[in-house]
């Protein structure tokens, strides 16, 4: 199989993620949502047709949310954002992989069709991004590595998608549809299934 998915992800630890959204509804609450997404994130990969790899922030875990039998297990390299992804995408390409996605965790909407589309775009395409509300990218994907992708920028800002492609200007990429990361209590609150996780005040406010 010439396709692979790359996840990163925080270790799920209380207090270390989701510290923006914990700033509303708190740090248990926050782990809980990020566990969620973490399964979600898991199922997902898990029915797409590619190789799949998960790269821990901070260490191996085994027998968890990501499958031992379906998933390689790495840990994050150090360096800013660009450098742990172009560590690992030199990494997939180093196993004999053509055809490169990375993703995050944050995403409640990731479907494997958006992947499926993304392998797609890479038959004909150099690059390929799946843009974010925020300026930023739930996904990115290469068909060979572009170190261009990776040069160091306002990480986590809303400039980050516009910077990265005016750098990435001489190649042929393509867009998939904006979707919305799960940062803040207002990415939350657009997902039912979260409501029970908001504190009553807030969800009658932002509703």
């Amino acid at each position: 199989m010439d396709r692979l998915v790359i996840v990163f992800a925080k270790n799920p630890e209380l207090g270390k993620c989701k510290t923006r959204l914990a700033k509303s509804i708190g740090n248990e609450k926050a782990l809980e949502v990020y566990k969620e997404l973490i399964k979600h994130t898991a199922k997902t990969i898990s029915n797409v047709s590619a190789s799949r790899a998960i790269f821990y922030s901070k260490e191996i875990q085994k027998n968890d949310f990501w499958d031992d039998s379906l998933f390689h297990k790495l840990v994050q390299s150090g360096g800013h954002l660009g450098e742990k992804m172009q560590a690992a995408f030199e990494w997939g390409f180093a196993q004999g992989y053509s055809k490169i996605c990375i993703v995050g965790s944050d995403l409640f909407e990731l479907e494997a069709s958006d992947l499926d589309k993304a392998f797609q775009k890479l038959e004909q395409n150099d690059l390929v991004f799946g843009p974010a509300n925020d300026g930023g990218y739930y996904l990115m994907g290469m068909s060979a590595l572009y170190k261009e992708a990776f040069l160091e920028k306002a990480w986590s800002t809303e400039t980050v998608l516009e910077q990265t492609l005016k750098d990435l200007k001489n190649q042929n990429i393509r867009l998939l549809e904006t979707k919305t990361d799960i940062d803040i209590v207002e990415d939350l609150v657009k997902h039912p299934e979260f409501h029970r996780l908001i504190p009553h005040r807030i969800l009658k406010k932002l509703t």
